[in-house]
């Protein structure tokens, strides 16, 4: 009787260990699953207050195992592309047409695009970076969520630039953040991460609350056209 007693006990105690293990598990093979595709495209849309200074476009992407990543967005009224390949990469701007990076201006707006698409995950990649800066999983019906780590949230608020007492980069407080995960069919095929807290650089202080979600579609029957021109800078 004493024993049955014990493992009841060892039982509970072990359920939500083993339910928040089940949770990563079925979100990481998601993940792979979608990388594992021949192609997949995908949506991002950024939520951030009606007063911010900037309202994020939309963002298109298509993408192909081993193959090519095409991504299309704006600032501003500028059309923006940018295609990947490997470790390599050109964008497009309605001024300058397709560039390489050697060709693009090493200051100001092509430094700091040059930056983001280094730095740039497609969805199957992005999202096992975000389970790295989560804590773990719970599932509620179809929704695996999770709040992000301290760290986790300072990073995402910053673009994943390393701050804080390094080299004057931007330092971040009162940080915190969540992710949302959904899966069809074993296939990731949408996610949301929320951040907010306030970015310090240079001594001004700014406010940040953000909701990014990305939804997954045409998987399998993705085609991904990359023009000539920016074949040629790759």
């Amino acid at each position: 009787m004493k024993k049955q007693a014990l493992f009841g006990i060892i039982t509970l105690l072990a359920a939500p260990l083993m339910a928040q293990d089940s949770s990563q598990t079925d979100v990481t093979t998601a993940a792979q699953a979608l990388a594992n595709q021949p192609n997949y495209s995908w949506k991002q849309t950024v939520v951030v207050p009606p007063d911010s200074q900037f309202q994020p476009a939309p963002l298109n992407g298509q993408t192909e195992k081993d193959g090519y990543t095409f991504v299309s967005t704006s600032f501003g009224d500028n059309d923006v592309k940018w295609v990947i390949k490997g470790d390599k990469f050109a964008v497009y701007t309605a001024d300058n047409g397709w560039q390489a990076p050697s060709e693009m201006d090493d200051q100001g707006p092509g430094r700091f695009m040059g930056g983001m698409i280094r730095n740039f995950k497609a969805p199957a990649l992005q999202v096992t970076n975000l389970l790295a800066d989560a804590k773990p999983l719970t599932k509620n019906g179809d929704v695996y969520s999770a709040d992000l780590t301290d760290t986790g949230a300072k990073t995402l608020l910053t673009f994943r630039r390393r701050g804080g007492g390094n080299g004057g980069g931007p330092t971040v407080s009162n940080a915190k953040g969540s992710l949302k995960i959904w899966i069809s069919n074993g296939v990731l095929s949408k996610y949301e991460f929320k951040v907010s807290g306030t970015v310090t650089f240079n001594d001004n202080d700014r406010d940040v609350d953000r909701d990014t979600t990305v939804e997954i579609s045409d998987v399998g029957t993705t085609k991904v056209d990359v023009p000539d021109d920016a074949k040629k800078k790759l």
